[in-house]
């Protein structure tokens, strides 16, 4: 009979972090050119959490939202910030160069092709119906990105408060977004440390 019949066994901890890959930097290269060559508008964010997260396991769900949520506020392309942080998360300063590289070259190449394209065909109705289709599916991509990543976030009133005033803002009052981040990432912060200290003292 064993020793341990009839003692309990650990539960498995569902909260520790995951395991996560160290790429190499040709696989970050062949993941942002693809993402360059197929993404079009808010549907490069979205490829990039599949890639990174879901597919390859380069960050956790935590650091990409938080990437995600500095690519927003920081000046210049939320894609490019993006790529940049998740190079640089996955493979350090060469990491970060290559998926700009990879954003970049691609998209360039293709905004060349179609800017002809669209020089060529400006006069046919239907040109302007697949653009309005590119974009509805840009949106589409972007909401439904975001709808995910909401879902893994820690529910908690603060936060909810603060993402409503945000929406707000923003959306319904139309300020512009300089100082609604000045405003927003101070109360974030403070939301933030409020909430951790609760639940340190919770324990």
């Amino acid at each position: 009979m064993s020793a341990t019949k009839g003692q309990s066994q650990p539960e498995p901890d569902h909260h520790a972090p995951p395991q996560l890959e160290t790429p190499s930097l040709w696989q970050v290269m062949i993941a942002f050119l693809k993402i360059g060559v197929t993404s079009f508008g808010g549907a490069s964010r979205p490829m990039m959490h599949r890639e990174s997260v879901e597919a390859n396991k380069w960050l956790s769900e935590r650091d990409f939202i938080a990437g995600f949520a500095l690519a927003q506020v920081l000046p210049g392309a939320n894609p490019v910030n993006l790529a940049l942080y998740v190079g640089l998360r996955a493979r350090g300063v060469p990491g970060a160069a290559i998926a700009v590289l990879g954003m970049v070259l691609p998209a360039f190449c293709v905004i060349l092709l179609m800017g002809y394209a669209y020089r060529e065909l400006i006069a046919y109705p239907a040109t302007h119906f697949v653009l309005a289709g590119v974009a509805g599916a840009g949106v589409a991509a972007t909401l439904a990105t975001g709808a995910k990543m909401a879902t893994k976030l820690d529910r908690n009133w603060m936060t909810a408060i603060i993402a409503l005033a945000v929406f707000i803002a923003v959306g319904v009052l139309h300020i512009s977004m300089t100082p609604v981040v000045i405003v927003a990432i101070p109360a974030s912060l403070a939301a933030a440390w409020v909430t951790d200290k609760g639940a340190r003292d919770g324990r």
